[in-house]
């Protein structure tokens, strides 16, 4: 097996917690169920049918970024070839494969701040976007351990 000068797992960020999840869900019923009990005295019957719906279109969404939250996006870099995959708990999909020696990483930045914008592998016309789950600071640290990576990669053949 050929030595590995990166092997990176990109995970998306999440700020809320299960357990801020649960107290998040706690808080919009309970504001739902006193809504609806005022709604309900004033003779509006169809309102908390539509608090319900309301609710459980929030509980959809928050699972589906929870599901997001578990994919994996992968960066490997051998002597011999550049690999991207993207992972999650069911399956693994190669969407990039180069040879070292002649993969670019092109960067896209601000021109008013700098930022890192995009980061990209790059070869012969090809090109993949990778890292978009990070902060542009995140993005710009990564950019440079990657460039960094098929450097020594290529000049430790």
């Amino acid at each position: 097996m050929s030595a590995l000068y990166m092997d990176a797992e990109i995970k998306p960020n999440r700020s809320l917690s299960e357990r801020g999840f649960i107290l998040l869900i706690s808080v919009v019923t309970v504001a739902n169920v006193a809504s609806a009990a005022v709604f309900m005295r004033m003779g509006a019957h169809f309102v908390p049918l539509f608090l319900g719906i309301d609710l459980v279109a929030i509980v959809v969404a928050f699972l589906a970024s929870f599901r997001a939250a578990r994919n994996v996006e992968r960066v490997r870099v051998t002597p011999h070839q550049v690999v991207v995959t993207y992972e999650t708990p069911r399956w693994s999909r190669v969407v990039w494969e180069s040879p070292t020696a002649f993969t670019r990483v092109n960067v896209e930045t601000d021109a008013q701040d700098g930022r890192v914008l995009g980061l990209r592998l790059a070869l012969s016309g090809r090109e993949t976007p990778v890292a978009a789950a990070l902060s542009p600071g995140e993005r710009a640290e990564f950019a440079r351990a990657l460039e960094d990576a098929i450097w020594r990669a290529k000049r430790g053949r």
